[in-house]
């Protein structure tokens, strides 16, 4: 019996992550270490990572596994999630339609603005003395 596999490349800002579905019992492993480690005291980006894995009620089916890197921890949380959809996109058409209709298989192509030179900031201005 061999064991089927899922991957699927997840990106917000800069943050860049690589998710493995195998099957198991629901473990979350982000760079070799558990969800509550890598992320401390916030269940909330927990939650965000598992969206799409409750959505489409496959809860306790898949152990997951991310290789993420770049951004801060808000936006790795939701390259993971990116990346789940991704990977899940592909086991069925009634799944793909339900990551699609909540915008989980999207990018979302925010990203930091450049600052501009004599400003302070990308919008911020100095201010402004008519006298």
């Amino acid at each position: 019996m061999t064991k089927k596999e899922y991957t699927g490349t997840g990106r917000r800002k800069c943050a860049i992550a690589r998710v493995r579905l195998v099957p198991g019992k629901g473990k979350l492993i982000i760079n070799n270490r558990t969800a509550k480690d890598y992320f401390g005291n916030l269940p909330a980006l927990e939650m965000k990572i598992f969206q799409p894995i409750v959505l489409t009620k496959k809860e306790n089916n898949f152990d997951i596994r991310a290789k993420v890197y770049g951004g801060g921890i808000s936006a790795q949380a939701e390259a993971i999630r990116h990346g789940i959809s991704r990977a899940l996109a592909p086991m069925g058409d009634e799944d793909k339609a339900v990551l699609r209709s909540e915008g989980l298989l999207t990018r979302d192509p925010r990203v930091k603005e450049r600052k501009k030179y004599g400003q302070k900031r990308a919008r911020k201005r100095f201010q402004f003395s008519k006298r």
